[in-house]
């Protein structure tokens, strides 16, 4: 375990659940660089120690390994937190299909813990969720009144959504019924350095098959869209939200509003990486499972936050390629 900050400095201390993955390492950098202390926990089942490396031996950062299913470890570091941004979450299409007896564990039981200790010590607290809370609404621009349409229950394809639709309610409960102050963050396709595609995450796939000259693997048609925003805009907003008075008891849509079809996403990424592989074509039958369902778009509608703090994605798509790739450039030449 590394140092915990010294004592007797008055700064806030968070505690960040999945602090050592690809989001929440980048919150932990921001909060550091801010004059905060933070307490990280994580197991390492999707996060990496390398994403915190560069914290080990100093005063502002303390790493504790462990999961949000274990109950003690939980109230022992919430107790000692000021204010808690839950990230830990089972996450990535490949893993919520593969296991998702494992998945809904983490996403539905580690939530309620933490917001159990949350109530107990009086803690404000950041929930991520996620835009697959809307499932197969293909509305332009969804907001946070949407309505959810998700296919069968039996399909593994929408057990996430239904996880963290629970994980959203637990919250909005204990905002209303017992007065925890809580926000609720649905993040839209977050990219960036650090993100690896061992899960099912997009860009970085593609991106490490187009540097590897192998063919780049679309899934389905490909005429399916989406729109990705860059980590550095994703964790201004959580940060801007959570210390926020105002965003208490709401819930806010984060991400960027540009929309792009996978297929063209991966020509974008072919032409800026000057790749020459070839764009293949896969059935999600051959990618995921037989009778895999996918939504077809999911465009968010970020008026909310923009009216609560002004904020506004600032990377372009072509920023995001860049910076990916180099990203993966710096992994494959270690």
């Amino acid at each position: 375990m590394w140092a915990a900050a010294a004592e007797g400095i008055s700064v806030t201390k968070y505690l960040i659940t999945g602090g050592a993955g690809f989001i929440g390492s980048h919150v932990v950098d921001t909060l550091v660089a801010r004059g905060n202390t933070v307490i990280v926990l994580d197991d390492l089942s999707t996060g990496r120690h390398d994403n915190i490396r560069q914290h080990a031996g100093g005063t502002e950062v303390e790493f504790v390994l462990g999961s949000i299913l274990n109950e003690a470890l939980v109230d022992d570091v919430v107790r000692r937190a000021d204010v808690v941004l839950h990230l830990a979450a089972a996450v990535g299409v490949n893993l919520i299909v593969d296991r998702p007896l494992e998945s809904l564990a983490t996403n539905i039981r580690g939530s309620e813990i933490v917001l159990e200790k949350c109530h107990k010590y009086g803690r404000k607290v950041l929930v991520t969720s996620t835009s697959e809370i809307y499932g197969k609404n293909t509305s332009d621009a969804l907001n946070e009144e949407d309505d959810r349409i998700l296919g069968s229950p039996l399909k593994t394809r929408w057990s996430y959504s239904e996880a963290k639709a629970i994980e959203e309610v637990l919250a909005h409960a204990y905002w209303r019924e017992k007065g925890l102050p809580t926000v609720i963050v649905r993040l839209f396709n977050t990219v960036g350095p650090r993100q690896v595609g061992h899960y099912g995450m997009v860009v970085p796939r593609l991106v490490e098959q187009a540097l590897r000259g192998t063919p780049m693997t679309v899934f389905g048609t490909g005429e399916q869209t989406r729109c990705f925003g860059h980590v550095t805009d994703s964790v201004a907003a959580l940060l801007g939200l959570v210390d926020s008075k105002e965003a208490e008891g709401r819930v806010f849509n984060v991400g960027a509003r540009h929309e792009i079809s996978i297929r063209g996403l991966a020509e974008l990424i072919k032409g800026i990486t000057g790749s020459t592989s070839e764009i293949v074509l896969i059935p999600y039958d051959e990618a995921y499972e037989a009778g895999f369902e996918d939504m077809q778009r999911r465009r968010p509608d970020t008026t909310r936050i923009h009216e609560l703090l002004g904020w506004e994605p600032r990377h372009s798509l072509e920023e995001i390629v860049r910076d990916v790739a180099r990203d993966v450039e710096g992994r494959l030449s270690a």
